[in-house]
């Protein structure tokens, strides 16, 4: 079996960090990105949000359901633990897709963020250092927005 086809069928595990909720995924991220915006430095209280996309119905919660904090409808959402209020995932593309915070992932998934998005108002405060290409708003990526 090719490595590739090894990872289509690897399921990631993630998790707040708490523990109250916690989620699979499948290791088939469509594209990874790192978004600067200002909602998702707010978000995440960070310089930017690494975030990998995949569609919806690859992402299952296993524990916690009910400690679900939505913010948004099923369109378009921000979810976090409503115990310990950590940022789980983004609901995007009209409830199509799913945007994970690659940090609550417990499990190392195949891809790599591939570049900055919204860079145009990324944080005054934080230095790009890294080669991944730059762009002032989304992005397609291999025929998909990302964002």
């Amino acid at each position: 079996m090719a490595d590739s086809e090894k990872a289509n069928n690897r399921t990631l595990a993630g998790k707040c960090l708490c523990g109250a909720v916690q989620y699979a995924a499948a290791d088939e991220f469509v594209y990874a990105l790192n978004c600067r915006c200002s909602n998702c430095r707010r978000a995440t209280g960070s310089a930017f949000k690494p975030f990998a996309g995949i569609e919806r119905n690859k992402l299952r919660i296993t524990k916690g359901e009910d400690n679900l904090m939505i913010f948004g409808d099923e369109r378009g959402c921000d979810t976090r633990c409503n115990v310990c209020g950590a940022f789980l995932y983004s609901v995007v593309r009209d409830g199509a897709f799913v945007h994970v915070a690659m940090g609550t992932l417990v499990d190392g998934p195949t891809i790599r963020p591939t570049g900055h998005i919204f860079v145009g108002s990324k944080a005054r405060w934080f230095t790009i250092t890294d080669d991944l290409p730059q762009y002032e708003e989304h992005v397609v990526v291999a025929g998909v927005a990302g964002g």
